[in-house]
């Protein structure tokens, strides 16, 4: 059976990326849950190694709520390539390197693709909530699109200015939040959670 978060409840946010951290509690903040990230809480940010989003995103979960001991919402996300076998894929965050260079992942990529006709993206995103028992549920959330490059808009984070979702014009990076929460995977794996885990 699915756990019910309350409003008033308070979350832990299993993440230190900047741009997650916004999307996520612009997503949260309309339900009345009080939202900590684990930065905040001067949480460890455990190893990463499962193969896959759903486990990575467990990981980061259950890492967190057994360290605060508060429910902890986490979120395993990234960019995949068809013409790279779907590279990068779980090493998203990986190919920005030490610095978080995504400049140079998104050229990366770029380069990788070459003349390869195949143009075909999408983004994952895995969301799992736990609590401090061990009690998890994942969500996963996928929009396909195309790359383009040069990338394009200063808006969204990561991989954000080299895609433009199915039936759009805009790249991620161009479109304002409210534009992005509507389709993007992070938000249909919200909703899941949402239905699931709220009210």
């Amino acid at each position: 059976m699915p756990r019910k978060l309350a409003p008033g409840q308070k979350l832990v946010l299993a993440s230190h990326n900047a741009g997650k951290l916004r999307e996520i509690e612009a997503l949260l903040r309309p339900l009345g849950i009080e939202v900590i990230s684990a930065g905040a809480l001067g949480l460890p940010e455990p190893a990463e190694d499962a193969p896959d989003f759903a486990g990575n995103a467990r990981i980061k979960a259950l890492a967190a709520a057994t360290a605060s001991g508060l429910p902890a919402l986490s979120d395993d996300s990234g960019f995949c390539v068809a013409a790279l076998d779907g590279a990068p894929g779980v090493l998203s965050a990986r190919w920005a390197g030490p610095a978080k260079d995504f400049a140079a992942a998104m050229a990366a990529v770029n380069d990788r693709i070459g003349a390869n006709p195949d143009r075909r993206a999408w983004f994952v995103a895995a969301l799992c909530l736990a609590w401090p028992d061990g009690h998890a549920e994942t969500f996963l959330g996928r929009i396909d699109g195309t790359v383009v490059w040069p990338p394009r808009g200063n808006r969204g984070f990561g991989y954000d200015p080299m895609f433009v979702p199915e039936g759009g014009q805009q790249t991620f990076g161009e479109m304002g939040a409210d534009e992005k929460h509507a389709v993007s995977h992070r938000a249909r794996a919200f909703a899941q959670v949402l239905t699931s885990c709220f009210g």
